[in-house]
């Protein structure tokens, strides 16, 4: 038996495995190229995003910088990047809405704390088992919602009430605002547009969003068009990250945001967690999860202590600082180090930043991450995954990311139940398969002569099947003297199955009838042990020819006082 990981070797940060594997100039000389370049893409970005989620831009380059570098120091992959992530936006606006900024920080505090129970916990490896139609699903309405709420932006709509968070209300407040379209600030949001595009002919790495933003706030200065900045919405950029704290709790705070803090959680996990498989794919290499879901946890609890928003692993920035050459966590802790360069040299600059710019930016992002060619492809297929992922979407769009996640996972959880349902066989045969395969040919019996019979059980035993079992024995007409269950190709049980199983003993033994169960493996014992059939009370043979003989002579003895025995 293989012996456990030892903790050490499970929790230990990837950035000290890079370190002992050997770092030199050369290493560090290509992640300090590539935190550059991450960060040159990172800077709009995480203001983008903040201002998207109804937060100043500083929230977002504080979760960049504070979450960006414990994500680098603590976690488990040597390619992922931190920081706010495009996903988070319609979480972090409707939690805004309902219970402001301190009632964010907390539920990020809270969520943190959750995220360092499940990797401690080693639940990251469950985060793999969720569905693609889910992931799909949900990634796709929140690209609907990302767009939407970059509407305003675009079109330069100036708003009397505030901008709700949900689509359909939302829509209903920018129709309203309409007749004060400013074509500036469409124009300004196709000029960036354009320049993102045409970047993109020059390399993965050349930073199209940093330029693009760049080029549109000299467009607005040098020609003093009429749209909104950073600056003329927000006031001026902070040069530097605030004084640490907590935000204001009591246990009814608490207990208001605990829903909210569970979707932050799940949600980062699963962000990050597939930002990290995203970065193995391109590299080779494996990442530690839950590690990674650890550094994660801390790194959200420091992020909210400061101000910032959510963090998360980011697909777009991990893949950027894999392009760029990064080759260890040092990059991302260089970039996050050069965003606090940034802030400390550039923060008035930053105010000049036009909105519909950074509006052109998450249009851009919104339309890379719904994933259209896979959305397609599973709608096309007209069956239980196409049922996923519309109830996912259209949740996700209409209702609630939390209930769109939560109802995908619980519909997809179904589906499969169903269809492990589909694979168990329970089958009543007079020549059966023993362990090695071969027939066994049972001694011939006079029609009606029911001395033993032998159930052939095929697949899992769960509550999805345990109807099935339990019908297939109540065909049984008149009791046998001997009932033989062959468990050869049962892979594993549960407490429903052994539970149809323990009725049928117990009335086995009430009519005097003994009960036999062959080939069963190590897991399928250990269960029917723990939930009230153990050897003591059930006799156990190696093969179904065994327990055939021993059945036959034992009819033909007198009857015992333990039939089951």
């Amino acid at each position: 038996m293989k012996p456990p990981t030892p903790l050490i070797e499970v929790f230990q940060p990837k950035i000290v495995t890079c370190l002992r594997e050997g770092y030199g100039l050369a290493r560090l000389r290509a992640d300090a190229l590539a935190g550059l370049t991450v960060a040159i893409v990172a800077l709009p970005l995480s203001m983008a995003i903040a201002i998207a989620s109804g937060a100043s831009p500083e929230r977002g380059l504080y979760a960049a910088i504070v979450g960006g570098l414990l994500i680098s120091l603590l976690g488990g992959s040597r390619h992922q990047i931190g920081g706010p992530a495009g996903a988070f936006i319609v979480l972090i606006a409707a939690v805004i809405e309902r219970h402001g900024l301190d009632g964010l920080f907390l539920a990020t505090i809270m969520a943190g704390a959750i995220m360092i129970g499940l990797g401690m916990f080693r639940l990251g490896t469950l985060i793999r088992y969720i569905p693609e139609p889910v992931i799909i699903g949900f990634t796709a309405g929140i690209a609907v919602i990302i767009f939407s709420s970059q509407l305003r932006e675009i079109l330069g709509l100036t708003l009397t009430v505030k901008e709700p968070a949900a689509l359909v209300p939302k829509l209903a407040v920018l129709w309203q605002a309409l007749p004060t379209f400013n074509p500036w600030a469409l124009g300004v949001a196709a000029f960036a547009f354009a320049v993102i595009r045409l970047s993109r002919l020059a390399g993965p790495t050349f930073p199209g969003f940093l330029v693009a933003v760049i080029a549109s706030a000299l467009v607005v200065k040098l020609f003093n068009l009429p749209v909104d900045t950073i600056a003329s919405r927000f006031g001026a950029v902070p040069s530097g990250l605030p004084e640490p704290a907590l935000p204001p709790f009591s246990i009814d705070k608490i207990h208001a945001v605990a829903i909210d803090a569970l979707a932050i959680a799940l949600l980062g996990s699963i962000e990050s967690l597939l930002s990290a498989v995203v970065a193995d794919s391109m590299t080779g290499r494996r990442h530690r999860s839950n590690t990674e879901l650890v550094a994660q946890g801390f790194a959200n609890i420091a992020t909210a202590m400061f101000g910032g928003l959510c963090a998360t692993g980011t697909i777009a920035r991990t893949a950027t600082n894999v392009r760029a050459g990064g080759t260890s966590p040092v990059a991302g802790v260089l970039h996050a180090l050069f965003l606090l360069g940034a802030m400390a040299l550039a923060a008035p600059l930053m105010g000049m930043i036009p909105l519909p710019a950074l509006g052109a930016l998450l249009g851009i992002v919104a339309w890379n991450m719904a994933e259209k060619h896979a959305f397609l492809a599973l709608l096309r297929s007209r069956g239980a995954e196409a049922a996923v992922l519309m109830a996912t979407f259209l949740l996700t769009v209409f209702r609630d990311l939390t209930e769109g996640i939560i109802f995908g996972v619980l519909l997809g959880a179904v589906l499969f139940a169903v269809r492990m349902a589909r694979l168990a066989e329970i089958s009543m045969q007079m020549t059966l398969d023993d362990a090695e395969g071969s027939d066994i040919a049972l001694p011939a019996m006079r029609a009606g002569d029911r001395k033993v019979m032998v159930f052939r059980l095929e697949g899992p035993l769960f509550f999805g099947t345990a109807p099935n079992l339990v019908e297939v024995l109540g065909r049984v007409g008149a009791e046998p003297q001997s009932v033989i269950f062959d468990f050869h190709g049962v892979p594993f049980i549960d407490s429903s199955g052994v539970g149809a199983l323990e009725r049928h003993v117990t009335k086995a033994e009430a009519n005097r009838t003994r009960v036999y169960f062959t080939g069963v493996s190590p897991a399928v014992e250990l269960a029917l042990r723990q939930f009230g059939l153990p050897k003591a009370r059930v006799t156990r043979m190696r093969t179904v020819e065994e327990a055939y003989s021993r059945a036959l002579a034992e009819t033909s003895a007198p009857s015992s006082d333990s039939p089951s025995r």
